[in-house]
């Protein structure tokens, strides 16, 4: 079975709600996200895999040859947002300016308008369901917003790919890879979740889902591969989840890369669906 993997494509930076790291300071801060995703483009050109690169807006408008190089390789490009806010931090006429902002600046780097969008912080859940709407008359047909876990989300939600009724149509929605651990749902195919298992572990709870009929999405961002990442203060929760088990994350990741099957998140609805 395909299963998908995706890359959220933002700097080591694009932290939401830290003070210090606002999108003023971009300008002036080590950016990294250039190298760090060409590190990813070169293991996935190695082990012969497509993925969706979810593209952050401002990362398309300040590095347009990356984004062209992303397409170039023939990997999907998806929407990130453009500010990497928070979608249930928004109201509805700014969600919309930020998804326009960046469908232009995806579009002036010679990429394929994006119709795969995911929310920074899977920001999509119940106090913000009415994005949905908002994206299907935007022209998107593929949400991978909603993940079924706590505080980001909800243990409720399906935790296999779906389709999503709005008031404008409907949507696919695809939620990523998670795991029931200490009595609650926590990530399993991205973040710290990924990084504190083992490759062989993943790629077996990988077999197990194919097994059982439901592809997986993976996730991972560039600077979870940057070989001396910038250590920055952050508060205890953000400061885990940003830091916690980065070394040797490269190597472990191809690993999983060669052990299952991955492709772009179409190629995977596609073949389930067939």
């Amino acid at each position: 079975m395909l299963n998908a993997f995706t890359v959220d494509v933002e700097d080591w930076f694009h932290i939401c709600g830290v003070d210090g790291l606002g999108p003023e300071r971009w300008p002036t801060l080590d950016a990294r996200v250039v190298p760090t995703t060409e590190r990813l483009l070169e293991m996935l050109e190695r082990r012969g895999v497509r993925a969706t690169f979810f593209v952050l807006g401002w990362v398309a408008a300040t590095y347009p040859a990356l984004i062209a190089g992303i397409q170039a390789a023939g990997h999907e490009v998806g929407s990130h947002g453009y500010w990497h806010r928070r979608v249930y931090e928004l109201d509805p006429a700014a969600f919309e300016q930020d998804l326009r902002q960046t469908d232009a600046a995806i579009r002036a780097a010679g990429a394929t308008p994006a119709r795969l969008f995911r929310a920074p912080e899977w920001s999509i859940n119940d106090r913000s369901q009415w994005a949905l709407d908002i994206l299907v008359r935007e022209g998107f047909t593929i949400d991978s917003s909603m993940a079924p876990m706590p505080i980001v989300g909800n243990p409720g939600y399906p935790k296999r790919p779906y389709i999503h009724a709005t008031w404008a149509g409907t949507l696919h929605e695809v939620p990523p890879l998670v795991r029931r651990r200490f009595g609650w749902q926590m990530p399993f195919g991205g973040g710290w979740g990924l990084r504190m298992t083992a490759p062989v572990d993943v790629v077996t709870e990988i077999d197990r889902r194919n097994l059982t009929g439901d592809p997986v999405t993976l996730w991972v961002h560039p600077w979870e591969v940057d070989p001396d990442p910038p250590i920055v203060s952050l508060p205890a929760n953000k400061r885990f989840a940003h830091y916690f088990r980065l070394e040797g994350f490269e190597r472990r990741l191809d690993q999983i890369l060669a052990g299952a099957r991955f492709g772009t998140v179409s190629q995977m609805l596609a073949a389930s669906s067939a």
